[in-house]
């Protein structure tokens, strides 16, 4: 998929995600080594945008498994189309195997491992699944392979770039871990986040852009019940765009801070810590 770290850096650059080192390294050797990456870190900080990103980059199909609680092996590997199971018994004396591929619905587990074009599969917000559906994941991200007990063992037709993603809520397994190299990405400085908004909205000035980072960093160290994403920045700029707005002043931020703080506490403390007029 890749040539090198350097070759990550570029061509996520090319579809407008900035990387980093960190990133880039670990990127290039989950695709060079066949290994899941298992991303760590807040909400918000581009857990998701990475696998998007990595898949429009090399041009590869994006699979997407949405984790929940409650979420379950039929809605995550597979499941038997059991309508049109009983219409055939019911069509027809013979003994029919209902149990063949003719039946099944794939879900994206399956789908992503039965493609035979570049796929990447993203296995979105694990820590939100019960810890059951961990085990579904083992035999698939050790042996890239699914055993469906009607039809045995499925193997990876082409194996997918497997990304995971993990807010930390709950702690994963151990057997989970192992079979994932792992990379933490946490709020980005001021000044990635600064090249973040101007790549993501360039049409934004320069040093707004900077106002924009240094004033969202700012909320972040204060104790807030959540703490303004990346892409929450993004919004902030379009927003200031929207407005026609060329300055970053106080009663700007006070006036837009729903953009950013989505808790009515969130926006009164930072109105106090940050000296802002009342909106």
């Amino acid at each position: 998929m890749f040539d090198s770290p350097a070759d990550v850096t570029a061509r996520l650059a090319a579809v407008d995600y900035l990387s980093d080192d960190a990133i880039s390294t670990s990127v290039f050797l989950a695709a060079a080594l066949g290994k899941p990456l298992l991303v760590e870190g807040p909400a918000g900080v581009g857990k998701t945008q990475l696998a998007k990103a990595v898949a429009q980059a090399t041009r590869s199909e994006l699979v997407r498994l949405q984790c929940y609680e409650g979420l379950d092996e039929a809605r995550a590997l597979y499941e038997w189309n059991y309508k049109k199971q009983l219409l055939r018994i019911q069509a027809t004396s013979a003994d029919d195997d209902i149990f063949s591929e003719e039946f099944l619905l794939e879900r994206p587990l399956l789908k992503a491992i039965r493609s035979a074009d570049p796929t990447v599969l993203l296995i979105d917000e694990t820590d939100k699944a019960d810890v059951e559906v961990e085990g579904l994941l083992l035999e698939l991200l050790s042996d890239f392979q699914v055993t469906i007990p009607e039809l045995g063992t499925i193997a990876a037709t082409r194996r997918p770039f497997v990304l995971l993603t993990s807010n930390a809520t709950r702690e994963l397994s151990e057997a989970l871990k192992r079979r994932c190299l792992y990379l933490h990405i946490g709020y980005p400085t001021p000044e990635r986040e600064r090249d973040i908004v101007l790549a993501q909205v360039p049409t934004i000035r320069a040093d707004l852009a900077e106002q924009l980072a240094r004033t969202v960093a700012t909320m972040r160290a204060l104790e807030l019940k959540k703490a303004p994403s990346v892409a929450e920045t993004v919004d902030w700029a379009n927003t200031l765009l929207a407005l026609g707005r060329d300055e970053l002043d106080e009663a700007t931020v006070a006036g837009t801070l729903g953009v950013v703080l989505k808790h009515a506490s969130d926006q009164a403390r930072a109105v106090k810590e940050l000296g802002l007029p009342d909106a």
